[in-house]
């Protein structure tokens, strides 16, 4: 279990190595100081996942550091029971002229295990690396996913009781990531804790029993991960609409953008409330919007979640060369048809409307979840999974 109570951390910045000889001669000061961490509260305990997740500079790998012992807080507690390890800036507590074997032993050493541990451990964190014949070569000469494959395997055999997971688990190739994967999955459900800090909103959603947002070294919001990664969404919208103007629709926290144009209602076949469809059925969403300027240059887009909030697919009047051009005191109603190809479940639409770019600078409106829906087995051809990929079976014999 990890309790942090209030937990604040200052840095002193310099604008050059001479201001900090200068200010201990001169006992005069010539720093500028920054708050990473303001006050920072949260609660793991065992079997949970709490997720992390905020802008670049918003504290996150400083609150890694202190939770792991790497730095002190200024103010604030922090009480953990049992041994933290992880995985924080790729290569921490490894050195690179040592041999794998050798980093094994050192870094087992720095994360609390006794020698006999150590030796004890040292074949099935071998083994779990996969880096055969490399192990026995300099750290130098190894690649940033060797690296990372040597550190989590350390790590995850050191017996600990909380795991800490940063991006340096984004470096690895698609095998080993899943192989840690399982493993993670394995060690929460023995009893450990995890804190876990991505840019990969799904696998916040996946991976994550509760979440939180950290923005300016303060916690803006916690709760499920899905609704944390959806005010997450609306942070990173909001400062790109700094000089512009943004708010978010009264009595609608998941509505947001300049609101000169808002996303009225969706329906799909004509069903405003929870309609149910088969798996495979042919399906309409129809999105209405009602503008309040004269804009062009625009376009509308869906995403379908399913019940984690996972996007199982998501597409824009742009992708499909239509340009939308919107009038004011205008109604106008889009309509995506598609195959509902998909596993059986509770799914959500949501919608936006933005300017041209893939990655938008000017959100009219962006509304999360506005709309769910159920998707039933098919009455033929039952299948597993959650797509609907209708494959052809043939069926040969031959003689022997």
């Amino acid at each position: 279990m990890i309790i942090a109570k209030h937990l604040s951390k200052t840095f002193k910045l310099y604008s050059s190595p001479a201001h900090r000889l200068k200010e201990i001669v001169f006992r005069k000061k010539y720093h500028k100081r920054y708050q990473a961490l303001r006050d920072v509260s949260f609660r793991v305990t065992g079997g949970e996942t709490l997720g992390v997740v905020g802008p670049n500079g918003a504290g996150k790998s400083t609150l890694l550091k202190l939770i792991t012992g790497v730095l002190l807080p200024d103010q604030g507690e922090i009480q953990i029971n049992g041994r933290v390890t992880g995985l924080l800036e790729l290569g921490t507590g490894f050195n690179p002229e040592l041999t794998g074997r050798q980093n094994i032993a050192m870094n087992g050493l720095l994360l609390g295990m006794s020698n006999e541990e150590v030796k004890l451990k040292e074949p099935q964190i071998i083994d779990f690396a996969e880096l055969g014949i490399f192990i026995d070569e300099p750290l130098s000469t190894y690649s940033s996913g060797m690296v990372m494959r040597l550190a989590f395997a350390v790590a995850i055999n050191a017996d600990p009781d909380c795991f800490i997971i940063d991006e340096a688990l984004s470096v690895g190739d698609a095998g080993f990531q899943q192989k840690c994967m399982r493993r993670i999955t394995e060690f929460k459900e023995q009893g450990g804790a995890i804190i876990f800090v991505s840019h990969d909103m799904n696998a916040i959603k996946q991976l994550c029993d509760h979440a939180v947002l950290l923005n300016n070294g303060r916690i803006d919001a916690g709760g499920s991960p899905n609704m944390i990664v959806n005010k997450y969404k609306q942070l990173l919208t909001s400062k790109s609409h700094s000089t512009i103007g943004f708010h978010v629709e009264e009595n609608k926290p998941a509505s947001y953008g300049t609101l000169e144009t808002v996303i009225k209602q969706i329906t799909i076949n004509g069903h405003s409330h929870k309609p149910t469809l088969e798996s495979g059925e042919r399906a309409t969403i129809v999105v209405e919007i009602e503008s309040h300027v004269d804009m062009t240059n625009l376009t509308c887009g869906i995403a379908i979640r399913d019940s984690y909030g996972q996007d199982i697919f998501g597409t824009n009047t742009y992708h499909h060369q239509q340009i939308l051009t919107l009038t004011n005191s205008s109604t106008t109603s889009i309509e995506f048809e598609l195959d509902m190809n998909v596993g059986a479940g509770k799914y959500t639409v949501s919608a936006a409307i933005h300017n041209i770019p893939t990655m938008p600078e000017y959100v009219l409106n962006w509304h999360d979840d506005m709309f769910e829906f159920t998707v039933i087995s098919p009455r033929e051809h039952y299948f597993e999974g959650v797509c609907r990929l209708q494959p052809s079976i043939t069926i040969k014999q031959h003689q022997v």
